[in-house]
């Protein structure tokens, strides 16, 4: 045994394992399965490492050509296949074509178009599900038709996985993995390959609109391209947008070009960038709504619009005048941050989306749970989610999001709707912490919350998940709307539909000040309090049962109130202390 822990240690292979096992077949078996479990374990490792590194060399793609290229050359690497291929869906023909191949060797195949429902390409375009086969020749799920067969069989595929390529909830294309054997694709495989086309996806949005912006500024270079200085502008611009750059580094930009202050605002006024040193005086911005630079008082102003849409406006001061020239330049900053804005609002809404499709996959509980972390980790990269705190908002949760400080938004793991609620997955060690922060996001937005866990991944966390809507319901049955609380700040009534209770836990929930009190000083509030009641709530008959005078008992619960708070003795709390008294006794 010895020898077999030595050569696990030293990453042996299983030929070794088995050898140093010699006839104990019990001892052979288990290191197998050790050995089986660390290669899966590094495979799983490898995986996620290469689609961070997939995500660097997208991230700095910029021909979309190229960005097809590299996506079909990982999917044949990671996948481990013969071929590698990309279709694009034409809405123009209402079928897909070939884009991008790797390891292709047909001219015909290069060439092929998919209908919509035809083939397995053709069946993933039409429901946007992955389909994978083992032998697509002779698999009879898909409807063949003789152009793709011919093709196929020209280039030799026997086994494909497909997998759709969606953006903003559009169909874009499919991506394929391909093999010229029979072999089987396993369903961490079809994961890693949807995992891929993820990335993908959301490369190629960013791509399309990379080109779109550089487009819109060549087309604006070229009508304004009178002067050097106009020309620096719309590099400096295209370099900024390129570059990933924000609209602050646009406003700096512009705010150096030109010598000038500049103020971002966004569509009802809220500031986004600042660059230079403003005017305090307030700019009605909002009379400018044309596009063009307007002067108002002794500032310009010009609207960011984009597709209709007036997503804010730049302000530009500390200037007497502006040459013609220097006011295209604003106008070019003003399209530019436009559409900056525009695609950041899309990122945004296309991150929720992924979000809320992960979110209810997860609460659903329908869904492999590995699968899911794996997602979770591409969404959420730098957040910890062994264990989470469930929070489920209830009522106008429109500017939950906005309110929650800081501390808890570093530490929101997942977040969107779910069953009409508000769903918050928090990294945190135990539910008062998160009850707590989120008392005054409650109390501003009237939104209840009720707060369980932390569970851990999987079946802990969908009934975690289930005991908080139950825990929200009962907060708005008991008049408590408006708040947050965990199921211990609801007393007995929190107990009910808990699939199991930590009795300890309550009772040091509800009587725990007590209880440290007495310890550390070596005095019995807690005996005085459960001959209080005992009395029928009767300090002078409690005096009686404890063998001392009406005062002493009076300065006791002088103490508790000041333990507990004033509102101890009404008749809700009061249960609550009662039955956590008798769990207490009850628990020795």
């Amino acid at each position: 045994m010895e020898e077999l822990l030595r050569l696990l240690a030293e990453d042996a292979p299983g030929s070794e394992l088995a050898r140093a096992a010699g006839e104990d077949a019990v001892a052979r078996d288990l290191a197998l399965r050790i050995r089986a479990g660390i290669d899966a374990s590094k495979k799983r490792e490898a995986e996620l490492s290469a689609l961070v590194d997939v995500a660097r060399e997208l991230a700095s793609a910029r021909d979309p050509g190229g960005v097809l290229d590299t996506i079909v050359h990982r999917a044949r690497t990671l996948i481990g296949t013969d071929v590698s291929y990309l279709t694009l869906y034409d809405p123009a023909r209402g079928d897909t074509y070939m884009r991008a191949t790797d390891g292709s060797v047909s001219a015909a195949f290069q060439q092929l178009r998919l209908p919509l429902g035809a083939g397995l390409g053709g069946l993933v375009a039409e429901t946007y599900k992955p389909y994978w086969t083992a032998d697509y020749p002779s698999d009879s799920r898909f409807r063949h038709t003789s152009p793709i067969d011919h093709a196929v069989g020209e280039e030799g595929l026997v086994a494909i996985c497909g997998t759709p390529l969606i953006v903003d909830g559009a169909f874009v294309g499919v991506l394929f993995a391909s093999n010229r054997t029979r072999r089987p694709f396993s369903r961490e495989e079809v994961s890693l390959l949807g995992s891929l086309a993820a990335l993908a996806a959301v490369t190629i949005v960013q791509v399309r609109a990379a080109a779109e912006t550089e487009a819109a500024l060549d087309q604006l270079s070229e009508a304004h391209a009178g002067t050097e200085h106009a020309a620096a502008a719309h590099d400096r611009f295209a370099d900024i947008v390129l570059s990933g750059g924000d609209v602050d580094a646009i406003a700096a930009a512009l705010a150096e070009l030109l010598d000038v202050w500049v103020v971002l605002v966004d569509a009802v006024g809220n500031e986004l960038a600042v660059a230079g040193s403003p005017d305090e005086a307030a700019v009605p911005w909002q009379e400018s709504e044309s596009g063009r630079l307007t002067k108002i008082g002794d500032c310009w102003v010009v609207a960011a619009t984009a597709k209709g849409e007036r997503l804010g406006a730049l302000m530009i001061g500390g200037v007497d005048d502006l040459t013609d020239a220097d006011q295209r330049i604003v106008e070019r900053a003003a399209v530019v941050t436009a559409l900056v804005l525009l695609f950041r609002r899309q990122a945004a809404e296309q991150s929720q989306r992924a979000q809320a499709d992960l979110l209810s996959d997860v609460l659903s509980g329908s869904a492999d749970a590995r699968t899911l972390a794996d997602r979770l980790r591409l969404l959420a990269p730098n957040r910890h989610h062994d264990r989470l705190v469930v929070a489920v908002c209830r009522g106008d949760h429109s500017a939950v999001r906005a309110r929650l400080s800081a501390p808890l938004e570093d530490k929101l793991v997942l977040s969107g709707p779910y069953g009409g609620d508000l769903v918050l997955l928090i990294s945190r060690t135990d539910a008062p912490t998160a009850a707590r922060e989120l008392a005054e996001v409650a109390k501003r937005t009237g939104v209840t919350i009720g707060v369980t866990g932390p569970a851990a991944w999987g079946d802990p966390l969908v009934e975690s998940h289930r005991r908080a809507v139950h825990l929200v319901a009962t907060m708005r049955r008991l008049g408590r709307s408006g708040g947050s609380a965990t199921p211990d700040d609801l007393g007995v009534a929190g107990l009910v539909g808990a699939a199991e209770v930590d009795v300890r836990a309550h009772v040091q929930h509800v009587l725990g000040a007590v209880i440290e009190y007495d310890e550390q000083r070596g005095t019995d509030l807690v005996g005085t309090l459960q001959a209080y009641f005992a009395a029928g709530q009767s300090p002078t008959r409690a005096a009686t049962t404890l063998h001392i005078h009406p005062n002493t008992v009076q300065q006791r619960l002088d103490r508790i109130t000041a333990l507990l708070g004033d509102g101890w003795q009404h008749p809700d709390q009061a249960l609550d202390l009662q039955v956590a008294l008798r769990l207490r006794t009850a628990l020795g």
